[in-house]
């Protein structure tokens, strides 16, 4: 049996040993590879002669091609090579290629395995200088399996990022884009994995690099989708972090989704299937505070705006329940608003949209004058339709529990009126307590409602290794092991108190000197209060604290003996700090995931640590200047 690996370096074994010297000489390797890859591996004696020795006296030639023939059956066998009057004929049982096993893979979907075969361009480095149709013919075959290698890499780097698996996808679309430095897709997969690790500035980096090869070599322009995959990410949010944030720092806590894969695939793959159908999803997403929803639905959020979608955001707080279709008014504000296709929305719909709004668009305004808004229901439906007109449209509320009962009874009438437009709406929310209109929203999931629903759990062993793998990456196996049960005993697995208790360790937190061990039973995270928490779970939300800028501890601080959610003019009044300091403090919370941005302001990521920074960060006096100058300011 000869095996021949052919997308790379040249590899030839017989019976699983090297092939014998005389086969790997450069023409008879060439002439079994070429038969290999030959239409039913089937060639004339004339054209295998015109192919090989053209250059030669007939005779002469054809002895060639017979000595040739003689080395490849004495290598596989007589059964190898069959005769059929002027055909030569090559076993398919006798001479197995890399390429047919590859195609196999390629069609059955397998892109890691098919991607397994691939260590480089077709018969890499080989050639046959004398023979210019056989140069010719591996050329063509060069172009032929880059493309085909490139399909499987592409392929398995969309599947890494369907999972979350940012720098794996970036790997795979790397090695793409060696075999075809030209290849748009590959530059595409490698722009959304860095945008998705929030590298917003590499990510443009390997735009322009992009932009450039082709302009000096092939003097043309990215494709069109290129182009706009690059605008989409230039409208990311840049950070404004402090200035001694160091690369290590930024990887360390710029956390992967990790334990999540398969929620992660199905989710997207759910809002996917929205947007490519024009049609609308619903996806209910719920667990335990701290069990990590607010984390996949950024994900979920960040992978529709850079695929272009309209992308609204609110989170619920438990006082919106009070404020009749307080949800609705926000979602009509929190990223609809500032849709390109907004202008196209009802007089009536704009108006109730702008209702309260302190600087509203002045285009969008002079449309809505002197019109009174419309009901809520339907003024969000026409919203919708408006930005679903230029693109897909992406709607979330997190902390959906906290709903107002209007806006939650108003949700599955507004499903039922986009249906026909490319929509999805994630709803993320506590498992307790248990709330009507979200259980029957969701039991039309697989009935009438696209979607999928799903309960978030605490994260498996293979998960909590994965996070102190990323924030801890020198620990040796042991160590790590051992981190690893000492973080779910404290951490319950939750995500949320495993990230801050490894981030306190990567700061110097010496768990061996705090107690652990969490929660009590039957209590989750929502229902407990900062005396209920190990001590370590303290200790790292102290050590994350203090690791803040002073301006960023001070509007923490702020913000966690204010309202549940609040304005950045209600933390500016309560702390003195203004401007670009403000911005900047705030960006460095929304950074480090001790705050949550929507439209009508800022959350704590849990409500627990909110407490404890309450209870532990601040004196008596400290809150109570800050409720001074709240209540005394103009």
């Amino acid at each position: 049996m000869i095996h021949l690996r052919t997308l790379g370096p040249v590899e030839v074994s017989v019976d699983g040993t090297p092939a014998p010297r005389e086969l790997m000489w450069r023409k008879n390797l060439a002439l079994l590879l070429y038969l290999v890859r030959s239409a039913d591996r089937r060639r004339s004696r004339e054209h295998l002669v015109g192919v090989f020795w053209g250059d030669k006296p007939d005779s002469s030639a054809r002895h060639s091609l017979n000595e040739a023939l003689r080395v490849i059956r004495k290598a596989g066998g007589e059964d190898l090579l069959v005769s059929e009057s002027d055909q030569v004929v090559l076993s398919e049982e006798i001479a197995r290629v890399d390429v047919d096993l590859f195609e196999d893979r390629l069609a059955s979907g397998d892109w890691q395995a098919a991607a397994d075969l691939v260590r480089g361009t077709f018969l890499e480095g080989f050639t046959v200088p004398d023979s210019r149709l056989f140069e010719d013919w591996l050329a063509t075959e060069r172009l032929h399996w880059a493309e085909r290698a490139g399909s499987a890499l592409h392929g398995l780097a969309e599947a890494r990022l369907a999972r979350g698996d940012v720098r794996g996808g970036a790997d795979a679309a790397a090695r793409a884009l060696g075999l075809d430095p030209f290849s748009d897709t590959a530059v595409r997969l490698i722009m959304l994995s860095y945008a998705l690790q929030g590298e917003r500035a590499g990510a443009l980096a390997v735009y322009d690099g992009y932009a450039a090869r082709l302009a000096d070599e092939l003097g043309i322009e990215p494709d069109p989708n290129t182009e706009a995959l690059a605008e989409r990410v230039r409208s990311e949010r840049e950070w404004q972090l402090p200035a001694g944030v160091t690369e290590a720092e930024r990887w360390a806590r710029r956390i992967p989704l990790v334990g999540r894969e398969v929620e992660l695939e199905t989710t997207w793959g759910t809002v996917r299937s929205a947007f490519d159908e024009n049609t609308a999803a619903l996806l209910v997403v719920r667990g335990d505070s701290g069990s990590g929803k607010t984390r996949l639905g950024e994900e979920i959020a960040a992978r529709a705006r850079l695929e272009g979608a309209t992308v609204a955001h609110i989170r619920a707080v438990p006082s919106d329940r009070d404020v009749a279709f307080s949800g609705l008014s926000a979602l009509s504000r929190g990223g609809l608003l500032t849709a390109r296709g907004a202008v196209r929305a009802s007089p009536g719909a704009l108006a109730f949209a702008l209702a309260g709004t302190t600087a509203p668009d002045e285009r969008l305004a002079r449309l809505a004058q002197d019109t009174e808004p419309a009901a809520p229901g339907e003024a969000l439906t026409d919203l919708v339709r408006a930005a679903a007109a230029l693109g897909p449209v992406f709607l979330w509320v997190d902390g959906a529990g906290h709903l107002d009962p209007e806006s939650a009874g108003s949700l599955r009438a507004l499903l039922r009126d986009v249906a026909d437009v490319p929509c999805a709406l994630l709803l993320t929310a506590s498992s307790s307590p248990p709330r009507d209109e979200l259980d029957d929203l969701s039991s039309r999931v697989g009935l009438d409602l696209p979607g999928a629903i799903l309960t978030l759990g605490s994260l498996d062993p293979a998960g909590l290794r994965e996070l102190v793998d990323h924030v801890l990456p020198d620990l040796d196996d042991e160590a790590a092991k051992r981190l690893g049960r000492r973080i779910a005993a404290d951490s319950a697995s939750l995500p949320l108190l495993a990230v801050e208790l490894l981030q306190a360790v990567r700061l110097g937190l010496e768990l061996e000197e705090v107690e652990g061990a969490w929660p009590r039973p039957f209590q989750t995270m929502e229902q407990s209060y900062p005396g209920d928490l190990p001590d370590s779970v303290v200790a790292a939300i102290r050590v994350g604290f203090r690791r803040l800028g002073r301006p960023a501890q001070t509007v923490l601080g702020a913000a966690s003996v204010l309202d549940e959610r609040c304005e950045a003019a209600l933390l500016s009044r309560a702390t003195g700090i203004e401007g670009d300091e403000l911005n900047r403090a705030l960006d460095e919370l929304e950074w480090t995931r001790w705050l949550v941005a929507e439209a009508r302001g800022y959350v704590f990521v849990a409500r627990i640590v909110r407490e404890v920074v309450a209870r532990d960060m601040l004196t008596a006096g400290q809150r109570r200047r800050i409720l001074d100058a709240v209540a005394t300011a103009p």
